[in-house]
């Protein structure tokens, strides 16, 4: 039997104890009065907020509010796009990632991406995640570098899954097991942000029950960021949630207060979906 299914086979989700405090206080990323257009039209509208380390926060709202907007603003993702222009500042560690001297390639090293479909490499198992720490040059030897594949596909809880077939396509995992890749790929560079766009959205129940319980293991190392579009699991995985309504920000807060005792009419109207 599954470990994430009772003796009936129902998701045992309930049970699950994610501690909502976050392990930290101290501010990691931010933004400040940013604004983002796509050429003549406004994506985002005056975002301020600050992200709290090693915790987890959750953007929620409509489709097309803005939410993967900002999360790709984290790490310059929207740099890719000719007609995209951001304004304001957006810090990481106290440093504006606009800056002249931050380099793009390092910045993303930092803050790694999970995007909304895997999309491991085409290349094996073990290639898929010693690509980062290879091009970054983190292994200074063969050894050294099986010991980051290793540790980075434990973090991800698939190690025992997958440590007898390494050599074989990641493309030949499940879709579940395949996300779980992808995490490790991210995390095999040692970011301190990992930003994810809808991680579960093509995942199947149990598949994402795994990965919501990695989430929450994770945030003991790095801070993320996740989109989703599930409330739920804005509910059971995050300690702080920001809601969006048409490019703006509407609130921010804990968790907890923003599901229970939203300060703002729109939030209480999505969460209780009369908007959405």
């Amino acid at each position: 039997m599954n470990k994430y299914t009772n003796p009936n086979g129902e998701l045992a989700l309930k049970k699950r104890s994610i501690n909502k405090q976050p392990m930290d206080n101290h501010s990691i990323l931010s933004a400040k009065n940013v604004d983002v257009f796509y050429g003549e039209k406004q994506a985002l509208f005056d975002v301020n907020l600050e992200l709290t380390a090693n915790s987890v926060t959750s953007l929620i709202g409509p489709s097309g509010c803005g939410k993967s907007t900002l999360l790709r603003c984290f790490n310059r993702m929207n740099d890719v796009i000719s007609t995209c222009k951001v304004m304001g500042s957006i810090k990481l560690d106290g440093q504006d990632i606009h800056d002249k001297k931050v380099d793009v390639v390092s910045l993303r090293q930092k803050v790694g991406m999970v995007f909304q479909k895997p999309n491991p490499f085409p290349k094996s198992i073990f290639e898929n995640v010693a690509y980062g720490p290879k091009i970054h040059g983190l292994a200074k030897s063969s050894r050294e570098l099986e010991e980051i594949v290793e540790k980075s596909l434990r973090r991800a809880g698939l190690w025992e899954e997958v440590k007898d077939r390494l050599e074989q396509p990641g493309t030949g995992l499940s879709g579940g097991q395949q996300q779980r890749l992808c995490i490790a790929r991210a995390i095999a560079v040692s970011p301190e942000v990992i930003l994810m766009d809808e991680p579960c959205s093509a995942l199947d129940p149990i598949a994402t029950a795994i990965v919501e319980e990695l989430i929450d293991e994770l945030r003991e190392k790095y801070t993320i960021v996740i989109v989703t579009h599930s409330m739920q699991q804005a509910a059971r995985v995050s300690q702080q949630t920001a809601f969006f309504h048409l490019g703006y920000m509407v609130e921010f807060g804990e968790t907890d207060a923003i599901f229970t005792t939203p300060k703002d009419e729109r939030t209480q109207n999505y969460i209780t979906g009369r908007i959405g």
